[in-house]
């Protein structure tokens, strides 16, 4: 598992370049000249590496032993022994033979870029999935004119949209700890083939392999202690808000959690429900011992949103939720519980 993770901050684009790759056609689109970086073009694709870099999907990997041909076309431009135009070609070409022979993987730009990070230089690999837009066609019709609204299915995804392929890659070293960073979105469409939904990008185009670190430990515990206080304590809101507070507590204030000492501090002689809360956790495949992201909890926390009977929603920050002077949590002794609002000077409706 991973423990020093890298956080980038600092992003740099050096130089990109973009390729077409259509399923309708024989071959790819390449490119014979590298993108013309004007301030609009470079704050589109710095805006989709600060996205990608921010997701939480985004894992950590390390090469498989296999011989792999995107792994030494990137060392080759990391290391300095090719220009980015000529490596890019092939990366397009490596992902155009992997969509024409899997078939159901869909036609896309893909941008490679060249980065400086606080960490060092890294090649990233973006695939831009087609997304359907709409405009308008002009037809003239007895000298008369016409307008109509007519989709295109070759627009590129919104900065504000998150994309679904991406890896970052790092130049190869015996310390690393991991060698690239990769998301890898399953297609969540049942009407797409079998093989969009597999890791052909992980597996086949980058020959990795994904591995663990403390976020993912953190957020996997976080969602699994969510999923078995709602099953266990549905209609106990009293003994769920316990629990909740006890974890996010435990996880901002200390740098690892013992599952076991955890479920004694939350349920002390209540041995069995205690036990079915390690074994459950132990079932998701989380270390009984693991060391917390700090950084990502410290974001994930700032804000609650409480679903409360299904009709009522609530969204609230951390310090607002602790302040006993406006929100408060009365235990009616019953299992339920009042949530109360407290002195309040403003509110608007939306």
């Amino acid at each position: 598992m991973v423990k020093e993770l890298e956080y980038i901050n600092e992003v740099t684009i050096n130089e990109a370049v973009i390729h077409i790759l259509d399923n309708n056609a024989e071959e790819p689109i390449l490119n014979e000249y590298p993108l013309r970086l004007n301030d609009e073009t470079y704050e589109f694709i710095f805006k989709h590496i600060q996205k990608c870099l921010k997701d939480e999907e985004l894992k950590y990997a390390v090469y498989n032993e296999e011989r792999n041909i995107v792994k030494e076309l990137s060392q080759e431009y990391l290391n300095g022994q090719s220009n980015l135009l000529t490596i890019s070609k092939e990366l397009a070409k490596q992902m155009f033979i992997l969509m024409k022979s899997k078939g159901n993987i869909p036609s896309c730009d893909l941008i490679i870029v060249s980065i400086s990070t606080e960490f060092g230089p890294m090649l990233s690999i973006m695939k831009m999935d087609y997304v359907k837009n709409y405009t308008h066609n002009i037809e003239f019709v007895e000298e008369k004119i016409g307008i109509n609204i007519i989709p295109q299915y070759i627009g590129l995804p919104s900065s504000g949209q998150r994309l679904q392929k991406c890896a970052f890659i790092k130049p190869l070293r015996q310390d690393n700890s991991f060698d690239l960073m990769v998301i890898d979105k399953q297609s969540k469409s049942k009407e797409e083939g079998d093989d969009y939904g597999s890791n052909y990008f992980i597996s086949s185009y980058l020959g990795c392999s994904v591995i663990s670190n403390e976020r993912d430990q953190t957020k996997n515990f976080l969602k699994a202690a969510e999923k078995w206080t709602r099953t266990n304590f549905k209609e106990n809101a009293d003994a769920a808000e316990v629990v909740r507070s006890s974890i996010k507590k435990k996880l901002r204030e200390d740098e690892s959690i013992d599952v076991k000492e955890l479920s004694q501090d939350m349920f002390g002689e209540e041995k069995e429900i205690g036990n079915n809360f390690v074994e459950y956790i132990k079932e998701q495949g989380i270390e009984e011992k693991l060391e917390v992201d700090k950084q990502w909890v410290e974001t994930k926390l700032k804000r609650k949103r409480l679903k409360i009977d299904k009709d009522i929603d609530l969204y609230i920050n951390e310090e607002a939720y602790h302040d006993g002077t406006r929100f408060e949590i009365k235990r009616n002794g019953d299992g339920t519980i009042n949530m109360i609002i407290k002195h309040v000077k403003n509110y608007i409706e939306k």
